[in-house]
């Protein structure tokens, strides 16, 4: 087969990073017994910008609303956390998980000199930079680097999406980005896939097709391990109907039967509120939380609760003070929620927004977002954060 026959037939150059598993080939060789007995991490992405103060309220603060006449949530309305702060009310089903001790909210969470622009402050998130610094290397990617270098089997980190995200690339390491391993398995035991292997191995040793073969080999190795593990697992718990739900409940099986891997990664995304905000936001959050709230409580039926940590971020907040629109801008700091079974501090982790100090109307930060990524390499994925984040950040005791 010709270099462009082998082009048009596969659809592997067109899927682009999505399936770069070199690392998971020695998963196959597991026996299914051995069960994952460390922990684990769900990171879950909130793009766009989501609005902290309409989702953790700050209704103790006259000032919250004063700023936001026609889009603040009245006060009879907030599920209250504590006599400042409360939750939006389209999360009330997070009550029952805050309430078991399940959930904790760091406020005002940022970086020095932000970034308003959705790419680049992401970015600056999924690579753990400085703002004037550019880096082609996730946070997630350059812990699976360091790690796995002297690991006996290599962890290894999903993100249920089409697309593998910055944030999981590494230099040498990788994760892998699927939505259905049983769409996987099917690709990679396709005949035609099948008889390629089979018949072209020549090619393996050729320098500009042996990289793609030899990723389609172990590819198909890792399909057949994925799908193999995770079909043990009948999940019977109830999730809402809603993308963002399906997420976690592939999360919740790939955790469950037993999958060796260490990090998941989902997002959840139309959180760019410029216009009419109330509603849009609402139902985004609805379906955060009822997935969220489905999910945690799936693990705990599991015993995996205590073995699990969930993180939340968005790129950046809004800006303190409402547009014309009945919507908010970019702005900076935001809240982070931390979900599990072994939180140290429950509840409300800091103290709620200033909203009468703020820089040129947007929240100053009291956290830079790398004390949180610090605190979960040292204490939750046993790393040392200055190899992952180029200088030693202070951690958090939230864990």
């Amino acid at each position: 087969m010709d270099r462009r026959s082998f082009l048009r037939n596969t659809g592997f150059v067109a899927a682009g990073s999505l399936f770069v598993p070199a690392f998971m080939k020695p998963l196959e060789a597991m026996a299914l017994d051995e069960l994952s007995l460390y922990k684990n991490l769900v990171v879950v992405q909130l793009s766009g910008g989501n609005d902290g103060l309409n989702t953790v309220v700050p209704y103790g603060n006259d000032i919250y609303y004063q700023k936001r006449k026609g889009i603040a949530i009245k006060p009879e309305q907030i599920i209250k956390l504590n006599d400042m702060q409360g939750l939006n009310p389209n999360m009330a089903a997070l009550q029952e998980i805050h309430d078991q001790g399940w959930m904790t909210v760091i406020n005002d969470v940022g970086y020095p000199n932000p970034d308003r622009s959705h790419f680049r402050s992401m970015d600056i998130w999924q690579t753990g930079s400085e703002s004037n610094q550019f880096l082609s290397t996730g946070w997630i990617g350059r812990y699976l680097d360091s790690n796995c270098q002297t690991c006996k089997y290599p962890y290894t980190a999903i993100e249920v999406d089409d697309s593998l995200s910055l944030a999981m690339k590494g230099q040498t390491k990788k994760g892998i980005a699927l939505k259905d391993p049983a769409a996987l398995y099917r690709n990679t035991n396709d005949p035609f896939f099948k008889a390629m292997l089979q018949n072209d191995k020549e090619h393996l040793d050729e320098d500009n097709l042996g990289y793609l073969y030899k990723t389609m080999i172990e590819t198909s190795s890792s399909a057949n391990y994925i799908q193999n593990t995770s079909k043990v697992y009948q999940n019977k718990a109830v999730y809402p109907q809603s993308g963002f739900a399906n997420q976690l409940k592939t999360v919740s099986k790939f955790i469950s039967s037993g999958l060796k891997t260490r990090v998941y990664y989902v997002s959840l995304s139309g959180f760019d509120t410029h216009v009419n905000q109330i509603q849009q936001q609402g139902n985004l959050l609805k379906q955060y939380s009822e997935g969220m709230a489905a999910f945690l409580k799936d693990l705990k039926t599991n015993n995996k609760l205590e073995d699990t940590l969930v993180v939340t971020f968005s790129e950046f907040g809004r800006r303190v003070e409402q547009n014309a629109s009945n919507g908010t801008d970019h702005g900076t700091a935001n809240n982070m929620f931390i979900f599990g079974g072994r939180l140290k501090k429950q509840g409300i982790f800091n103290a709620a927004p200033n909203l009468g100090d703020l820089d040129t109307g947007d929240l100053k930060y009291q956290l830079d977002f790398r004390q949180v990524y610090g605190t979960i390499l040292d204490k939750w994925l046993d790393v040392n954060n200055a190899d992952i984040l180029n200088k030693k950040f202070n951690t958090l005791d939230f864990i």
